[in-house]
C-alpha cells in the first residue's frame, strides 16, 4: 500500500502538467484565430498567413488550392483585391472546437457567418455559413497550421 500512495502522487502531477499544457497549447492555437481575422478585415496577406506553416495546403469553400505558405499569401493577396469578395463582414466564430490528435497534432473545426458578401456582379449573397477544418502541428515549440480546408454550407430546400 505504501507503494501506491507515491504512484498515485505522481501519476496526479502527471497529468495535472498535461491538462495545463493542453490549455495552454488551447489558447496558442485560438490565438492563430487573431491574425487570420485580421488579416481578412484589413486585406492584409501577410498577416493572415503567419501563423501557416511554410508547407501548408489550403482549399477555400470554392475549390481553390494553394500549397505552400508562399503561394497562399499570393492567392489571398489576389483574393483580398477583389472588392465583392471583401464586401459584408463575419461575425465571430460559432465554435472554435479543438481535439488534441497527439501532443503535437491537433485540429480545430470552427463555423462562422458572413453577410453582405457579393457576387462578382455586384448582387448581395445570402449569408454564407462557412466551415472551417484546421490542422496544426507543434514545431519548434510552435503552433502551426499545416491544412486548412473550408466549406460552405448551401441553403437546403
Amino acid at each position: 500500500m505504501k507503494f501506491f500512495a507515491p504512484l498515485f502522487f505522481l501519476v496526479s502531477l502527471w497529468s495535472a502538467d498535461c491538462a495545463a499544457q493542453t490549455e495552454a497549447d488551447k489558447t496558442a492555437i485560438l490565438q492563430t484565430f487573431d491574425s487570420w481575422n485580421a488579416g481578412w478585415a484589413e486585406a492584409d496577406a501577410d498577416l493572415a498567413v503567419q501563423d501557416y506553416a511554410d508547407d501548408s495546403d489550403w482549399t477555400n469553400a470554392f475549390g481553390d488550392r494553394f500549397q505552400g505558405k508562399d503561394s497562399l499569401r499570393e492567392g489571398l493577396a489576389y483574393i483580398f483585391s477583389l472588392g465583392f469578395v471583401m464586401a459584408g463582414d463575419s461575425a465571430g466564430n460559432e465554435y472554435n472546437d479543438v481535439i488534441f490528435l497527439s501532443p503535437n497534432v491537433a485540429t480545430v473545426r470552427s463555423k462562422l457567418v458572413r453577410s453582405g458578401q457579393q457576387t462578382s456582379t455586384g448582387e448581395v449573397m445570402l449569408d454564407r455559413h462557412v466551415n472551417h477544418l484546421r490542422v496544426y502541428q507543434k514545431r519548434d515549440g510552435r503552433w502551426l497550421i499545416v491544412n486548412h480546408m473550408i466549406s460552405q454550407a448551401k441553403e437546403k430546400g
